[in-house]
Parts: structure tokens; C-alpha cells; sequence
């Protein structure tokens, strides 16, 4: 009893550093592995028994599958001959959920949000649309559509490593597409029709430049010859410049702030200006003696790119002041201006401490792209990449292995990891996968956290907390019979899901419906699938899923944006998910 106490003591300690963002998910839970190690709760062999786990072993392979179809297939290019025909706001946001909810079924839904962020950006603005409009349904829809198939998450991967593993009868793949489809069109639809007006219409965002909400902070020194040292601010013409202001200048050790319009301008001077991409880059442009810091000038190549780019939640850069993290080295690129959701950044670029959700404006060299699809990093937000254009030959045989793969996999006559491995091998055989891909594309960081997540979930049901806890659920809910239960079920995995990840959410969340289903009698596969959706129903918060927080900078959302409009997506899709699986669960539900 002493020891499950602990187990939960724990995981509250990780979950409040992972939600107030003091240490980086897979930090948190390899603390909470090393704990459980040094006390004893669990052994050595069962952290290694989790790299071999075969659920983990499918993410893997099919996060490698999704780099070669990015690679080789120019799949944006179809979407955008469909939402061309839109002609309203409505017409546009149908189309593209239903499209990249479809997507996502089939194609992990990260690498969708980010190829498809700078196209719905980009068409808010042709349309006078506000982006805030438009990138949150981009992102639910992909994480609805992800729950249609086995392969569209890896919620359900790991979910059905662990039946494997106890033993037990895996998720139905035909439920898995019924339910699916069933919350994905809800979704949809309530977001079209009725939902669309709880999002944010952040405006300001692209037209309004007075409101400064979304401002990105560049830092600018003056050329040894340049015009406008010992010149005041307004003799300068800093007071009326297009769409940018000066907002601080910094004079060795001193920061001038608010400046003065009678403020002179002295050779040394380091000016921030606050503005938009656009006049950023025209305003650096200029040839009024204003450049970029040296960083920027130094990219070795005659063509320069830029480039918005958006922190991922794994970053290593997290934490880090920019003149620390050799920016320019590593990526070929560098930071000219920063922005961070309407907070106020003062000082020079290179001393700012970068954030989840920063927004980064980047000049880029040809090496960009290659370079952070190795580091994974950041997310390019306003940058489409280049696809490869197989042979007629080679992308029928894709097709058809595909097929024929998922065809066995939907009759039960081989596995999930057979199949990923047999599209997988003829991908390399084809070249539409290289080991450079493998190497660029194989992220540490999401196994270590699939791998921690396998281990706490293993220690929960070694020490008997789960138990302990399904105890309590069944004590508090039983008198109102099983239903009630299913739904205590749901909202607990739905909150953990909000604020670790959906991965972790599952697995702590699996003991517990183990438990229940042993302690009832009862057929835990309904608690099993109701478990799978809810770990998914990461609505609420920005940090509960990755492709929340790809679109959270380019939106200037906040967190009340994300629970305004998530908090009724959540209840209508507990509420769809709830009322499916006691229709095709009758037997157990007594309905």
C-alpha cells in the first residue's frame, strides 16, 4: 500500500514539472524510471524488455514509412486542388478538416500540421481571414482523424502493445473505424456549423499592426558609414517608418526604453525594432545603414530564404539563451526576430531565452531544411519542402504491397509490425526510404518517452496502484452501475491527456481499466477502446498534444483560446466515444 502511495506521489511530481514546463517530458519520466529503479518498484529488465517492445517498435516504423511518403509524394499538392473550389470561410474549413482528418489516418499527423500550417496561414491571409480561424480545426482535425485507423496514432500502437504483451484480445480495428469516423465527422461538423465562432479572431495578428499583439522583436546594428548616426530619432525618420517602431535601443550597457523621439543615435547603437515579417525584412533591406547583427550576415551562401519557424516541445533549445545554443552552426541559419504570443521581449536577440511556442523569423541558407529534419528542433511554419517524383512503376508497387499489407492486417492473418515491416523493407528496396532518412528521421527523444511510459505503466500495475485506484473509482461509481464507470474512465485519461502525453495517458491510463475489468469480471475490451479515444482527446490545452503547439505560435493563441473552444469539442467527443461502445458493447453494458 505504502509503495503505490509512492508510485502516485511521483507521477503527480512529474506530471506538475512536465505541466508547468520545469523539465521536458522525456527528462521527467526518465526521472521518474530512475526513482522507481533505485527503490525497487521495478527492474532493470523490464526497461530494457520496453525497447523491444513491438508496439514501440511499430511507432518506429511507421514515423520512418511517413518520412518516405513526405519524401516522395507531394500529397499538399492535392489537398490544395480541392480548397482551391472554396469560396467561404466555411466551405474552406470543411474541406480542409475533412482532407487532412483523411490524411491523418493513414500519415502520422505531425509532418501534416506542419506542411500544412503555411498553406491555412497563408490562405487566412489572401481571404482576410484571421489564421486563429483556421489552425486550431487544422490541428484537431488531424488528431480526430488520427483515431480512425490502427496506424493513425501512436496512442493505439501503444495501446495494443500492451494487450499483446497481457495476453489479451487486441483493438478491433473495424470498431476503431467505426467510432473514428463517427467522432471525426461530429467533430467536424460542430466545429463548421457551430464552433468556428468560439475561436479567437485574432486579427491583429496580420492586419493590425497598433495592438503590437504580434509583433516580432528584431534586433539591427548600424554600419560604420551609415546615415543616420547623430541624428535624432525623428530626423532619422524612425517615427514614421512602415509597420515597424523602434522600441528600445541599447548603448553598451545601457538600455534606452521608452526612446525619445529627440534621442540622438550614436555609431555603437544597437536598435530593436518591433513589426511584421514582411516589413522586418523590407525595413533590413532598406540600405539606410540599418543591418542585421554579424550572425545573420555570415551564412555562407548567395541566396538567402526566411523563414518562420516555430519551437517543437521537445526542443533541446528549450531554456536556452540564443547566443548559447550556436544557432547559426547547426541549422544554417540565424535569428533575426522573435516572437512570443504578445509578451514583451526587451534586450538584445542573442540574451532572449527561448520558450515553447516562440516564434522565429530566420534568415536560411541552402542547408535549412536538411538540418532541421536532423536536429527536429523546430518546425518550419512558412516553408514547403520539395518532393521527389517517383517512377509510375515504383509508386504502383507501393500501392499494391500497401494494400495487400493492410488488407492482412484488417482479416488478422499477420500483425500490425509485419505489415509496417513489409511496407517499410520495400520502401528501402525502392528507394523511397534512404539510411540518411532513417538517421535524420529516428527521434531518440519520442521513443525514450514511449519506452518510459511502457516501464511507469508496468510499475503501476507491479505495485498494485492500479488497483488501489480502480478501487476507488469502482467504491465511488459502482452503486450507479457501468456505465458511470466508463465515463470516470474517459474523463481521467481525457485530463491526463491534456497535459502529458497523449502516450503517457494511455499507459498509465491501461492499468487501471486491467484492473477494473478484473475486479467487475467484466470484458475489458470496451474500457480498452474507450481508454485508446480518450488519450487522444488532447482539446483542452496547447501542451497536450505536438500538433497544438506547431500551430500555437502562428495563431497568437493563448491557453484560454485552446480551453474556449476545446472544452465543448471534449464533451461532444466523450459524449460520441461514450455512447458507441456501449451500442456495440450490449453485453456488457446491458443496453
Amino acid at each position: 500500500m505504502l509503495t503505490s502511495y509512492l508510485v502516485i506521489f511521483v507521477l503527480i511530481i512529474a506530471f506538475y514539472t512536465i505541466y508547468k514546463e520545469l523539465l521536458r517530458p522525456s527528462l521527467a519520466l526518465l526521472g521518474v524510471v530512475i526513482i522507481f529503479t533505485v527503490s525497487g518498484i521495478i527492474s532493470a529488465d523490464k526497461i530494457l524488455a520496453g525497447f523491444s517492445n513491438s508496439s514501440i517498435a511499430s511507432v518506429v516504423l511507421l514515423i520512418l514509412i511517413t518520412t518516405g511518403l513526405r519524401k516522395n509524394f507531394d500529397v499538399e499538392y492535392y489537398l490544395d486542388r480541392n480548397f482551391r473550389s472554396a469560396r467561404s470561410y466555411r466551405q474552406f474549413l470543411f474541406k480542409m478538416m475533412t482532407q487532412v482528418s483523411l490524411l491523418s489516418s493513414v500519415v502520422n499527423n505531425t509532418p501534416v500540421v506542419a506542411l500544412m500550417t503555411p498553406y491555412v496561414f497563408n490562405w487566412g491571409k489572401r481571404n482576410n481571414i484571421a489564421p486563429s480561424k483556421l489552425l486550431i480545426p487544422l490541428s484537431y482535425a488531424t488528431i480526430m482523424g488520427g483515431m480512425i485507423t490502427m496506424i493513425g496514432t501512436s496512442t493505439t500502437l501503444v495501446l495494443q502493445g500492451f494487450l499483446v504483451d497481457y495476453e489479451l484480445p487486441g483493438l478491433s480495428t473495424f470498431y476503431l473505424l467505426i467510432i473514428g469516423a463517427a467522432v471525426t465527422s461530429t467533430g467536424i461538423l460542430f466545429i463548421v456549423l457551430l464552433g468556428h465562432k468560439l475561436l479567437p479572431d485574432h486579427r491583429d495578428l496580420i492586419d493590425r499592426f497598433e495592438n503590437n499583439t504580434r509583433e516580432f522583436l528584431a534586433e539591427t546594428v548600424l554600419s560604420p558609414n551609415s546615415p543616420l548616426i547623430g541624428k535624432s530619432v525623428t530626423k532619422a525618420g524612425m517615427r514614421n517608418l512602415k509597420g515597424v517602431y523602434l522600441v528600445e535601443i541599447i548603448r553598451k550597457d545601457e538600455n534606452i526604453h521608452p526612446v525619445d523621439p529627440k534621442e540622438i543615435i550614436e555609431p555603437d547603437d544597437i536598435l530593436i525594432f518591433a513589426g511584421k515579417t514582411e516589413d522586418i525584412v523590407d525595413l533590413v533591406n532598406s540600405r539606410n545603414g540599418i543591418e542585421l547583427p554579424g550572425q545573420a550576415q555570415k551564412l555562407n551562401t548567395e541566396s538567402i530564404d526566411v523563414v518562420e519557424a516555430v519551437m517543437a516541445n521537445s526542443s533541446s533549445l528549450l531554456g536556452k539563451k540564443v547566443k548559447d545554443t550556436n544557432f547559426r552552426n547547426r541549422y544554417d541559419a540565424a535569428i533575426i526576430a522573435i516572437h512570443r504570443n504578445g509578451e514583451q521581449i526587451s534586450g538584445k536577440i542573442g540574451e532572449v531565452e527561448l520558450k515553447l511556442g516562440d516564434l522565429l523569423l530566420l534568415y536560411c541558407g541552402p542547408e535549412f531544411e536538411e538540418r532541421t529534419s536532423l536536429y527536429r528542433d523546430i518546425f518550419s511554419v512558412t516553408k514547403l519542402r520539395e518532393f521527389n517524383r517517383p517512377s509510375a512503376y515504383k509508386r504502383w508497387s507501393l500501392a499494391a504491397l500497401a494494400l495487400l499489407a493492410v488488407g492482412f492486417l484488417i482479416v488478422g492473418f499477420v500483425p500490425l509490425f509485419t505489415s509496417l515491416l513489409a511496407i517499410f523493407s520495400v520502401m528501402i528496396a525502392l528507394g523511397f526510404i534512404t539510411m540518411q532518412d532513417v538517421k535524420r528521421d529516428l527521434d531518440l527523444n519520442l521513443i525514450a518517452i514511449l519506452v518510459f511510459s511502457l516501464v511507469i505503466g508496468e510499475a503501476i500495475i507491479q505495485t498494485d496502484t492500479g488497483e488501489l485506484v480502480a478501487t476507488q473509482i469502482i467504491g465511488l461509481l459502482k452503486p450507479y452501475g457501468l456505465i458511470p464507470i466508463l465515463v470516470g474512465l474517459l474523463v481521467l485519461t481525457t485530463i491526463l491527456s491534456s497535459f502529458i502525453t497523449n502516450v503517457g495517458a494511455v499507459s498509465i491510463a491501461f492499468p487501471l481499466a486491467f484492473a477494473i475489468s478484473n475486479q467487475l469480471q467484466v470484458d475489458g475490451a470496451p474500457f480498452y477502446l474507450a481508454i485508446a479515444y480518450a488519450a487522444s482527446a488532447a482539446f483542452l490545452t496547447p501542451i497536450g498534444y505536438q500538433t497544438n503547439l506547431i500551430v500555437y505560435g502562428p495563431g497568437g493563441y493563448n491557453f484560454k483560446d485552446f480551453f474556449k473552444i476545446g472544452f465543448p469539442v471534449t464533451i461532444l467527443y466523450l459524449i460520441v466515444v461514450c455512447t458507441s461502445v456501449i451500442l456495440l458493447y450490449p453485453e456488457v453494458f446491458g443496453s
